[in-house]
């Protein structure tokens, strides 16, 4: 993997850990951009560290890099914040793509997995909220843009499509992943499916 990435002219390694404690460490150490974790590692698992990065540095964004196609798994990452699920017999060349678009903001499964998630999805939308009483209230803008999250769409998209600045959408995802307590887009994604706030196409 070091030498994956250290061939890219635009990605450098910062650090690298031996487990998911000295991994979370190090994160606090140099505050990378993107992360790069196992979910099986020795110590915490891969799932908590994720975690763990996420609470202390919720800017930093995490890919699980692993061998496990269980759904379970894939599950567990996502609701503890990973940006991106990636198989280890992924192209080299599409790791350190992927590395960029984490950067960029985007979130990646792979296909075969994809449609777990969607089945998962389908599942939790049909069950009532919890929260649905008293729960944080969105803008209308912010819903807006949660509901183009949660079809895919890049910020530079969202940006595009309501006439706003790249930066003004990162503003309001924030906002958004703040006031309900989420980790990720992916998140948010289910969150709004949950709740029927994704709107039809025009």
């Amino acid at each position: 993997m070091q030498a994956v990435i250290g061939l890219e002219p635009d990605l450098e390694i910062v650090a690298e850990a031996a487990s998911g404690v000295e991994a979370v460490e190090k994160v606090f150490e140099y505050d990378p951009d993107v992360v790069l974790l196992d979910v099986r590692m020795p110590g915490n698992s891969g799932i908590e560290a994720c975690m763990a990065i996420k609470e202390k540095a919720p800017r930093t964004k995490i890919l699980i890099l692993t061998a496990s196609d269980d759904e379970a798994d894939l599950f567990s990452a996502i609701k503890a914040g990973a940006s991106g699920y990636l198989l280890k017999d992924l192209p080299t060349e599409q790791i350190a793509q992927s590395v960029r678009l984490a950067h960029a903001g985007q979130s990646m499964i792979p296909p075969h997995m994809a449609s777990q998630l969607i089945a998962e999805f389908s599942r939790l939308s049909n069950e009532p909220p919890k929260d649905a009483v008293g729960g944080p209230r969105l803008t209308d803008r912010e819903l807006e843009v949660l509901s183009l999250v949660a079809k895919g769409k890049a910020n530079k998209e969202i940006a595009t499509q309501l006439f706003i600045s790249e930066n003004t959408v990162k503003n309001h995802v924030r906002n958004i992943l703040e006031k309900l307590q989420l980790h990720s887009r992916v998140e948010a994604a289910l969150y709004a499916m949950r709740r029927n706030l994704i709107e039809p196409e025009a």
